[in-house]
């Protein structure tokens, strides 16, 4: 098991594929942790140097004081790349994990080879949906909130033909850490990257879930217009988290994607 030492605690993380590979950064959502890549490392990781981690108050790493700032998210993020000796990468996130990889491109573009972002925008929410939200976890804990989000995390045909899958994920969610997920959730209310997507240079790709209650595909689509020559890629009968429904497909356009565009 690795973990990185920073100011605010320790941060997992895992590395998977051949050391001379490619380098391909993988950011989860909130709520879940680097488990939900598994998939989809299983199949790029023949090829790339795969990266994945649970952010600060998620999973194995620890759970900081919030509330959390995308500011501290790329702090995270570019401390684990050089922490594992990663110069130039490939970059893909979902849902706030998509939001902390346009950070990081709003810092760093010259480091990032190709940016991926499925199902995210470049704001999502308002800030009375996240405040209530907090307000919620803070005072029962994510149990109250649990059929909801597997509701917004899922199509319903995954959650008719893949029960047990489903339940499983269920139980993860309920694992989460209250304070975690609040101080999270903070990152989502405050940051708001519309006006820099114009600035957007890196090769992008965007993918949508069709069922996708949390970040619907018209909020996708709105995101992805703005960015200069991007791909935008609408996933049929899939919610917010294609990596869970869909990994092979997501795959696929991802090496695609990165061979397309010369990290290969």
């Amino acid at each position: 098991m690795a973990f990185l030492e920073r100011y605010s605690g320790a941060l997992y993380y895992r590395l998977c594929g051949p050391k001379l590979g490619p380098a391909l950064v993988l950011v989860n959502s909130l709520g879940t942790d680097c488990r939900i890549w598994d998939d989809v490392i299983s199949h790029l990781a023949q090829r790339y140097r795969v990266l994945s981690y649970d952010l600060r108050g998620h999973g194995l790493s620890a759970v900081p004081r919030g509330p959390y700032t995308l500011n501290d998210q790329v702090d995270d993020l570019l401390a684990l790349v050089d922490h594992v000796g990663f110069d130039r990468f490939a970059l893909c996130g979902v849902s706030i994990g998509g939001l902390i990889s346009q950070g990081v491109v709003q810092r760093c573009a010259q480091r990032v080879d190709a940016l991926i972002l499925c199902n995210t925008a470049a704001k999502i929410g308002t800030d009375a949906f996240w405040n209530e939200r907090m307000e919620t976890v803070l005072a029962y804990g994510v149990e109250p909130i649990a059929d909801a989000i597997m509701t917004r995390w899922f199509s319903p045909r995954f959650e008719r033909d893949n029960t047990a899958a489903w339940s499983v994920w269920r139980r993860q969610f309920l694992q989460n850490s209250a304070q975690g997920y609040a101080a999270t959730c903070a990152t989502l209310r405050d940051a708001d990257l519309t006006s820099a997507l114009d600035h957007i240079s890196v090769p992008t790709l965007v993918f949508a879930g069709s069922d996708d209650q949390a970040t619907p595909p018209v909020l996708v689509k709105a995101s992805a217009d703005r960015i200069a020559d991007a791909s935008y890629i609408l996933l049929e009968h899939v919610g917010h988290l294609p990596s869970l429904e869909t990994p092979g497909q997501l795959s696929r356009h991802i090496q695609s994607f990165l061979e397309g565009h010369g990290h290969a």
